[in-house]
């Protein structure tokens, strides 16, 4: 493996048993990616990309092939392992989000310090600096259900960034967004990969990715058929403080 790359794949396959029949969902993908590369994978439903996200984040094993994330091969880890390893080096975003109603968006950054066991004054100081970062100061104190689905996205991003990963993986991002929030979501992820040197892997079907990414990875059937470098274009930061 590089020294440069966080993720590589080799020949990487993932079959499901639906009763008598096999679903081959990846078939022999091989992909590396850099060290602050912010990627996309777009196909259409089916195609094999939140399956390759969840191989690539340990949430599901190959059925042959390797996933070596930071040079180190995952394939053979137990799940004891794997859960200390996302907990502490990768960062989760999902469509579906996953904040806990009852918390603020305070106290939903701050859950995976604590189950991270940082101390109390660090652990409060790395919150409030995830939340500035993602331009809700104002809103710390807010539940989910008080938010717009673009801050609870930003709450969701703020987690990811709260035990500094290197690596962020995110399927669908700004699925439930619009184009206006979807922009500004983008341009912040932009913004955090560039000031952190933090690799991206981002399963989208969002047309807008083309202004933001380094490279888009189609996949088909489960194979990657081709990999586009789009020019990206000059653009002002996001406003991202809410009136």
């Amino acid at each position: 493996m590089s020294n440069n790359n966080v993720i590589e794949t080799k020949n990487l396959t993932r079959i499901y048993k639906l009763g008598d029949q096999e679903v081959q969902a990846l078939r022999g993908v091989n992909l590396e990616i850099g060290s602050g590369q912010f990627v996309a994978l777009k196909g259409r439903s089916g195609s094999g990309k939140t399956t390759l996200l969840n191989c690539i984040g340990g949430l599901d094993k190959p059925s042959s092939g390797s996933v070596s994330i930071f040079g180190e091969e995952i394939g053979g880890w137990n799940e004891n392992k794997l859960t200390a390893w996302r907990r502490q080096q990768v960062g989760f975003i999902f469509q579906s989000l996953g904040l806990l109603p009852a918390l603020s968006a305070y106290e939903n950054v701050e859950l995976i310090l604590r189950m991270n066991k940082v101390k109390s004054k660090e652990r409060h100081q790395t919150t409030i600096d995830c939340l500035e970062l993602v331009g809700l100061t104002k809103w710390i104190d807010h539940r989910p259900y008080e938010l717009s689905g673009g801050q609870q996205q930003r709450v969701a991003i703020a987690r990811a960034l709260a035990n500094r990963p290197k690596l962020i993986i995110a399927d669908e991002p700004t699925g439930d967004l619009d184009s206006k929030t979807g922009r500004e979501v983008l341009s912040l992820f932009r913004k955090i990969i560039r000031e952190q040197n933090i690799t991206m892997l981002m399963a989208t079907h969002d047309s807008l990715v083309v202004d933001y990414v380094d490279q888009i990875m189609h996949l088909q059937d489960g194979q990657i058929l081709q990999i586009e470098r789009p020019q990206q274009v000059a653009m002002t930061e996001p406003v991202l403080e809410d009136a």
